[in-house]
């Protein structure tokens, strides 16, 4: 008769047995002493105060004028005025009728002529003192401006300067054109220049 190993017959029990007691301790070994422990460190973080600051508000200064008021219309008096007047029934002949300004005083235009000799007064330049000036005790110098033809006789006369409206310059052209001249002479030629003559009016 064959001898069986009870630790042969007893196997299979005892591999059930090993293996349950070895999940209760692994149960056991979870729940008395934690495989892992979390320990979680917080870093402190510094509290951030926001402070309000109360700014205080900028004064803005306006320096813009005021618009200008609209204008109202007022109501006229006048009845006449018609209400539908239009431009095109106003009357412009009435400009074209005022007298134009009178055009600017122009110079004497006189033509300079070369000589060698000027002319010459044959006799005195006496004028005439006219009454209205004497009266007045009006006194000044009359400058003439002649044109002395090559016979010595004044043809043209021009005011440069004078004293109007008191016959001063009336005077002292009528008695230079009464006065006979010595013409002036270019090359021992006679021929007609233009000169300057003064005519004093002076009271005794």
């Amino acid at each position: 008769m064959r001898h069986i190993n009870p630790l042969k017959k007893n196997y299979p029990l005892i591999i059930r047995l090993t293996t349950l007691v070895g999940i209760i301790l692994i149960i056991l070994n979870f729940l008395i002493y934690p495989r892992f422990i979390n320990t979680l460190s917080f870093e402190t973080v510094d509290q951030l105060i926001i402070e309000n600051i109360d700014i205080p508000q900028t004064q803005q200064i306006d320096n813009t004028p005021p618009p200008a008021r609209p204008s109202i219309p007022v109501p006229s008096d006048d009845e006449d005025i018609a209400e539908d007047l239009t431009l095109d029934e106003l009357d412009f002949d009435d400009f074209s009728n005022m007298d134009a300004p009178p055009p600017p005083p122009s110079g004497p235009k006189v033509v300079f002529i070369p000589y060698d000799d000027p002319p010459v007064a044959m006799t005195p330049i006496r004028p005439v003192y006219p009454e209205i000036a004497q009266e007045a005790g009006i006194e000044g110098v009359i400058v003439v401006q002649a044109f002395i033809d090559e016979k010595g006789r004044v043809k043209e006369t021009l005011i440069l300067k004078g004293v109007p409206n008191t016959g001063l310059d009336e005077a002292a052209m009528e008695a230079i054109k009464a006065t006979r001249f010595r013409p002036a002479k270019q090359r021992e030629r006679a021929v007609g220049v233009w000169i300057s003559i003064p005519v004093n009016f002076r009271l005794k």
